[in-house]
């Protein structure tokens, strides 16, 4: 018996019909009819997908949805055609490239690891999924997703669409992420050795388009013959999932000073960790017991000037991180046009903030000084 079947038998009460076995080529013959048009996709009849693009496209996918990855992807790829010229690229370019995609963790990691290939790998990404896990920011989806797609190897990238699609294929109702192994195991007897790079991204589009989290279109379903939770009824709840545990909300204050000549002050981030090497206005610590009436004790000082009229700014800027959500009080001063910038700042002309590393939440910090 099929682990299909296996897992609907176990699941059904006697006297019910025991679902088909999913079988590959019904899911490949769905991608080719189907198949999402996607600049990093090679089209049908083309070669396989340059591994770098893979990778590139990869990485910024984490987290991220298509659309906003769409432009970014082609604006890296027009900049740094290749691996050797984002390795040999300043990473404060491709920081500033990366601004506004978030998980800026992911933007040192593609430097870091473009430098590994052309190192380790004379610029060629191994084509072995363990080779390419031991490159920094590869884990295991990375890998599989680069070895099935650029190599054609039958390797099984779980991604949350996969996940969701093989929990309802099997009615795993086991809760997330403790279910995760089990998934990743069904996911490779699933994999056929042939196509495999098809596969896995017919396996992506399935979950992205018809397997969705909500109101899931099982009738257009190539597998809904043998989909465990469509049989017993249940597919829109799983898979489940333990609720996450929110992080609790930290505070702090951002100063923004505008020069006359209308020049902001920014500095950069320390390079490791949140929004590490990215730059930001002065900011104080944020943290739970953060008191506002002491924000201006950290404020920036500049030289002959013993007070600041900094003025606070009406309302807060909400942002929410992995972890935890955050708010800032905003605090905003004019400055004479020849004021000299405090150690470790510098003024950057407004008109040229779209050229720097400035994460979201400081875009946001700045909008709303400036239209106050």
């Amino acid at each position: 018996m099929t682990v299909a079947a296996k897992a609907a038998k176990r699941q059904q009460a006697p006297g019910e019909r025991t679902v088909s076995c999913p079988q590959p080529t019904a899911l490949l013959g769905w991608y080719d009819r189907h198949r999402r048009t996607l600049p990093w996709r090679a089209a049908p009849g083309e070669a396989r997908s340059d591994p770098y693009r893979v990778w590139l496209s990869e990485i910024m996918l984490q987290q991220t949805t298509v659309r906003t990855v769409a432009p970014y992807y082609r604006h890296f790829l027009a900049r740094w055609p290749d691996v050797q010229a984002l390795a040999a690229a300043p990473l404060d370019d491709i920081l500033k490239a990366w601004a506004g995609l978030g998980y800026y963790a992911r933007a040192r990691n593609l430097h870091a690891c473009a430098r590994a290939v052309v190192e380790r790998h004379a610029g060629k990404f191994p084509a072995g999924e363990t080779e390419l896990r031991a490159l920094p920011g590869i884990g295991a989806y990375t890998a599989a997703a680069i070895a099935a797609i650029a190599f054609d190897a039958p390797a099984s990238p779980v991604d949350g669409n996969i996940e969701r699609v093989v929990a309802r294929l099997f009615a795993v109702t086991a809760p997330l992420p403790a279910a995760k192994p089990e998934l990743r195991r069904l996911a490779r007897q699933l994999t056929p050795r042939y196509r495999a790079g098809d596969f896995a991204q017919a396996m992506m589009d399935l979950g992205a388009t018809i397997c969705t989290p909500k109101n899931p279109a099982c009738a257009l379903c190539p597998w809904n013959d043998a989909c465990a939770a469509r049989e017993r009824g249940d597919q829109a709840t799983l898979p489940r999932r333990i609720p996450k545990l929110e992080g609790d909300l930290r505070r702090g204050a951002a100063f923004v000073a505008r020069r006359v000549d209308d020049c902001l002050l920014l500095r950069a981030r320390p390079a490791k960790g949140l929004l590490g090497g990215m730059t930001e206005v002065p900011t104080t610590e944020w943290s739970k017991d953060f008191v506002d009436d002491d924000a201006l004790e950290k404020a920036p000082c500049f030289a002959g000037k013993k007070r600041m009229m900094w003025r606070r700014i009406v309302g807060v800027v909400r942002h929410v991180f992995t972890h935890f959500p955050l708010e800032l009080s905003v605090y905003a001063a004019g400055v004479p046009a020849l004021t000299k910038a405090p150690a470790g700042t510098r003024w950057v002309p407004i008109a040229e903030l779209g050229g720097e590393a400035l994460p979201s939440l400081m875009r946001k910090v700045i909008a709303h000084a400036l239209e106050k």
